[in-house]
């Protein structure tokens, strides 16, 4: 009889790791999701990366507002998974729940621990200007990704990558490791060493102010925002009261009065050094290359960016 597992995620980093599980002879017995949310335009509801996939995989969904109530308790009880597979569910989990399946709760988190514990250690590593960052299989305890780690994956960060690019990789990975790491822990052969609880950092959820650009730092931390906030929420300045977003820039090895258009191609100058602008955004329109900005766009040599 294959193991039982409940499955808990919600974003598009779960999805492969998901459609991994599926395909094994491990047997999913309900996936877990975030309820669907409104979007901006037009208030539709729209379900989580995750329903979706559950939902064309034909596997059962909850998407409880409240995962700790005595309901959700009795279901998972009833249930008697072996074990809980979890991936950016984005609930915390109460004592209650841990002590419900035979082998606890696995999650797959997305950075090196123990740094980089909480919501947003993908952004927090790009815009810290990490070397290198990676994937984490652990226990679940009940302090936010404390409990003891079996594997740690490493990838280094290239100047250019983006959250998106980043995130896309260690999603591959754990779904590349979640299938052996579930077969060592059945078969007893799995291996859990506690985190140094000294050395954590903590990567908290991003604000959306956090995207305006101060010029005033250095042009790498500006590349840094800029690359860590692609693909949401955007880093962004302002010129004549509108808002632009930045979603990709290099940097160029000119200088200036911090915060001013150096030249006709939109150069903009940092504390040192100064940022090309290779794909803009204005205020209510679509993605542009900087090219076909430019034809569009009155400026003058000087003029100050906020």
């Amino acid at each position: 009889m294959p193991y039982k597992i409940i499955f808990m995620g919600t974003p598009q980093f779960s999805v492969s790791i998901l459609e991994t599980l599926a395909k094994s002879s491990y047997q999913i017995s309900c996936v877990y999701t975030q309820p669907p949310k409104k979007s901006n335009r037009g208030q539709k509801l729209n379900p989580s990366p995750i329903q979706k996939s559950a939902e064309s995989l034909k596997l059962s969904i909850r998407n409880p507002n409240n995962l700790n109530t005595d309901e959700e308790l009795k279901f998972f009880e009833e249930i008697n998974p072996d074990i809980v597979v979890v991936v950016a569910y984005g609930k915390l989990i109460t004592k209650r729940f841990l002590d419900v399946p035979k082998k606890g709760f696995i999650n797959i988190h997305a950075s090196l621990l123990p740094k980089w514990r909480g919501a947003a250690p993908i952004q927090r590593a790009i815009m810290n200007l990490d070397k290198q960052t990676g994937v984490s299989i652990m226990k679940i305890t009940e302090e936010l990704d404390s409990g003891p780690v079996m594997k740690k994956i490493k990838i280094d960060i290239n100047p250019s990558d983006t959250s998106g690019i980043i995130l896309e990789k260690l999603s591959k990975i754990g779904s590349k490791y979640i299938v052996g790491v579930l077969d060592d822990i059945f078969k007893e052969k799995d291996k859990f060493i506690d985190q140094d609880h000294s050395n954590a950092t903590y990567a908290k959820k991003i604000k959306k102010n956090e995207g305006k650009i101060n010029w005033e730092e250095s042009a790498k931390n500006i590349i840094g925002k800029i690359n860590g906030l692609n693909p949401g929420p955007g880093a962004w300045f302002e010129y004549k009261k509108i808002r632009y977003k930045i979603w990709k820039a290099s940097i160029v090895n000119r200088t200036g009065l911090t915060g001013t258009i150096l030249d006709n191609n939109f150069i903009i100058s940092c504390k040192d050094k100064s940022i090309k602008i290779n794909e803009i955004q204005r205020e209510g329109k679509n993605k542009l290359l900087l090219e076909t900005f430019l034809l569009g766009m009155n400026f003058k040599i000087g003029d100050l960016i906020e």
